[in-house]
């Protein structure tokens, strides 16, 4: 997808650009750089929260949360009813970062070289020529996800973790920004394959939209009868190079040592709690780190604060949590032990 993206207002101006990463990594004004940097990538992303919310109504504080996971150069996962536009946040998101799209439907008959792509034979020149494969994109909306087999659900996961594919023992590099947004359906579970627990772990986040409120979903009629079409005008407000630059930018947030020891013992708890079969991987104490950084980025800070931890730790961790069946059947849900390691873990004075 061709796009030019906004023009940069060059240095100071509002909008990143890759001489923010080298003036943040230079010595003696680096600090100061580095705040001027954060500004702008802040600066940047209000503008695309600003052209996402004219689409996406009453739901603010999701939509900060998948940017934060943009940022981070994280997967997300999408588990609710159908309707409550999990694909048109993936859509609009893609559109108005200036991002190229693709969806992938999962279906049981779907193959993994759907996915990932294919050699073919050309007769013209007699060789075998590769033709890739829906994930050659920047934005992928893995639709439905439960509904293929694990052979199938496995072909992301190269992609995830890597950002690659292996066809006939040749790797391709996926271009940058490469983000994977997937959805399931927690309802209809007749002819669905829960993830494996390895594919959950990279996940780098798990969301619920949930319904809008009654006011929401009146204004929700009401623009769409305003616009008199089921589609959306969405405006392009960045592009994948700038994305790639923020992401960078928020590779340089410094995160205090008593900060990263907060998040590992709240990791570290929850393999420890009697409820939990299996706690969180270090993937969990990463995923903390990586979204921490970028929530304080968004926020115009050059470092992470306990409160990004806090917000984060539900998002990030309750994906990975396995309970045992007795207090499961008793009620008990990740989110509530991770309520109480929250309230049990001392919160270091930075």
């Amino acid at each position: 997808m061709g796009f030019a993206g906004p023009s940069s207002a060059g240095p100071g101006g509002p909008f990143v650009t890759e001489q923010d990463i080298q003036a943040a990594s230079q010595e003696g004004d680096g600090q100061r750089n580095m705040q001027k940097a954060v500004k702008r990538v802040a600066t940047t992303c209000n503008k695309l929260l600003d052209e996402v919310g004219q689409v996406i109504v009453g739901k603010e504080g999701k939509m900060r949360l998948v940017l934060i996971n943009i940022l981070a150069s994280g997967n997300i996962l999408f588990e609710d009813v159908p309707g409550l536009a999990k694909s048109l946040t993936v859509n609009t998101f893609s559109k108005a970062a200036g991002c190229d799209f693709r969806r992938i439907q999962f279906t049981p008959d779907l193959l993994p070289s759907d996915i990932t792509g294919i050699y073919m034979y050309n007769e013209k020149t007699q060789e075998f020529e590769f033709r890739p494969g829906p994930v050659f994109t920047n934005f992928l909306l893995a639709d439905e996800i439960n509904r293929a087999p694990p052979k199938t659900q496995a072909a992301l996961l190269e992609t995830m973790q890597e950002r690659q594919v292996t066809v006939e023992g040749t790797t391709h590099q996926l271009t940058e920004p490469y983000v994977v947004m997937a959805t399931q359906n927690p309802v209809e579970q007749e002819g669905t394959y829960p993830l494996p627990e390895a594919q959950m772990d990279r996940f780098l986040m798990k969301l619920s939209m949930g319904y809008p409120s009654r006011a929401d979903e009146t204004e929700i009629l009401r623009r769409r009868q305003e616009r008199r079409s089921d589609g959306h005008e969405i405006k392009a407000v960045t592009s994948p190079k700038q994305i790639v630059t923020m992401q960078n930018i928020v590779e340089h947030v410094q995160v205090d040592r008593e900060l990263m020891a907060y998040m590992t013992e709240i990791v570290w708890r929850t393999r420890e709690d009697d409820r939990v079969q299996v706690g969180s991987s270090p993937r969990g104490s990463e995923a903390l780190l990586k979204l921490t950084r970028a929530r304080a980025a968004l926020n115009s800070r050059t470092y992470v604060i306990p409160d990004d931890i806090k917000e984060l730790v539900y998002p990030s961790l309750h994906h990975r949590l396995i309970l045992k069946p007795e207090p499961r059947i008793k009620g008990v849900t990740a989110e509530d032990v991770l309520d109480d390691i929250l309230e049990e873990t001392p919160v270091p004075k930075v």
